[in-house]
């Protein structure tokens, strides 16, 4: 057993458990420019055929936050971009669509269009940047031999993609899309699957990420404890983006990691 411990308090848990984006990996580097750029295919391929969207529109759409020139800068922790998966996004624009005057075939087939597009774009400039202090928390969870996975609601395969372009897939035991179970988030089946893969109980597992979405799987399927990162937001903000969570850090730096030893 281990012991996590937090500016909180340290907790007894077996095994940790991260979310990836906005966790792992910085979200607006990465999930930023992949919506900037499937918001504006979406606008320019719409346009093209006599229909407008509104920019007022657009922070509704996803859940992003806009400068004045469009560049997205922010995101709600507990919007679609942040929460959903892929397929509840691409509703959500498909329905846009829809509601411009698309047939509900010719929204569908748009989307698509526009999600290779911001998927190529991704491929080609691999926006990925980490937390601070993540591999310094990561090394020394390695280094004291705690089992680690990441449970996320993107597709496996990109899960997959993202932590090698950042250099940290060796980290994990196990990476479990939501692709894998019947619910993603905030439903325990994400976290139940990676115990039973890890031969581990949930009691013990810690679960580490940055939406509320995160930290109601966690309760859900009985974890030891649900930490909550919370970056640059104000303490007040962050009780209010992560209500049930256990233990709220601004960072990696407020939390080490200790093999117990009889």
């Amino acid at each position: 057993m281990f012991e996590l411990i937090t500016p909180q308090g340290g907790r007894t848990v077996s095994a940790i458990l991260f979310d990836k984006d906005g966790t792992l990996l910085q979200f607006v580097s990465l999930w930023g420019s992949w919506s900037e750029c499937l918001l504006n295919r979406f606008t320019e391929h719409l346009g093209k055929k006599g229909l407008v969207i509104p920019e007022e529109v657009f922070p509704s759409l996803l859940g992003t936050v806009h400068d004045h020139n469009g560049v997205i800068y922010d995101y709600d922790r507990n919007g679609p971009l942040a929460m959903g998966t892929m397929e509840d996004i691409y509703a959500i624009l498909s329905w846009q669509a829809y509601l411009s005057g698309l047939s509900w075939v010719e929204s569908i087939e748009l989307v698509h269009l526009c999600r290779q597009e911001a998927d190529e774009m991704l491929e080609q400039k691999r926006p990925v940047l980490p937390l601070a202090g993540l591999e310094c928390f990561l090394d020394a969870c390695a280094s004291q031999g705690i089992p680690m996975a990441v449970v996320t609601a993107d597709e496996t395969a990109a899960a997959e993609k993202h932590l090698h372009w950042l250099g940290i897939r060796h980290y994990f035991a196990e990476v479990i899309g939501t692709d894998q179970v019947v619910h993603g988030k905030p439903f325990p089946d994400m976290l139940q699957l990676a115990c039973r893969r890890l031969d581990l109980d949930p009691s013990g597992v810690a679960v580490i990420g940055d939406t509320n979405g995160d930290m109601r799987m966690a309760k859900a399927a009985g974890a030891a404890v649900g930490i909550g990162l919370t970056g640059t937001a104000s303490y007040e903000s962050a009780l209010s983006m992560l209500p049930d969570a256990d233990i709220i850090v601004s960072s990696y730096e407020y939390l080490q990691i200790e093999e117990i030893t009889e």
